[in-house]
C-alpha cells in the first residue's frame, strides 16, 4: 500500500478507528512501562508529515521491536530491560524519516525524537 497525504474519506474513517484501537492497547501491559511520553517538535512534524501517531512506534518499542538497531544494539536492549537501563528504538516513518524512541533508565519518560534532536 502506497502512503498517500490526503487520504479518501473511506480511509480516514479506518484511520481513525485504527488509531483509536492502537490508543487502547498502548494501555495494556507490555515489557515495561512507558511512563510520561514526550514528543520533540522534530518528532511530531515527521509523523504528521509522514501520517503516522505515535502509539505505531510506542506500542513497538513497549513490546520489545527494537525496530532497526543491529544486533548488538538489541542485545543491550534486552539486557537494559533486565537491568534497568536506558531503551532505544530505532524504525523509519513512510517518508523514510528515521526516528527514536528512548525509554529513561527508570521508567519514568519515553521520549519520541529525531537522531539529530538528542
Amino acid at each position: 500500500m502506497r502512503y498517500q497525504q490526503d487520504p479518501s474519506p473511506e480511509t480516514a474513517a479506518l484511520l481513525r478507528a485504527g488509531k483509536l484501537a492502537l490508543s487502547r492497547e498502548l494501555a495494556q501491559p507490555g515489557k515495561f512501562s512507558l511512563g510520561l511520553v514526550v514528543a520533540t517538535p522534530g518528532a511530531l512534524a515527521a509523523m504528521a508529515e509522514a501520517g503516522h501517531i505515535a502509539p505505531e512506534f510506542l506500542l513497538r518499542h513497549k513490546h520489545g521491536d527494537w525496530g532497526e538497531l543491529d544486533p548488538e544494539d538489541r542485545d543491550t536492549n534486552e539486557y537494559a530491560l533486565r537491568h534497568e537501563q536506558r531503551l532505544l528504538s530505532a524504525y523509519r516513518t513512510r517518508l523514510d524519516e528515521k526516528l527514536w524512541v528512548i525509554t529513561d533508565w527508570d521508567r519514568s519518560v519515553t521520549t519520541l525524537l529525531l537522531p539529530d534532536e538528542y
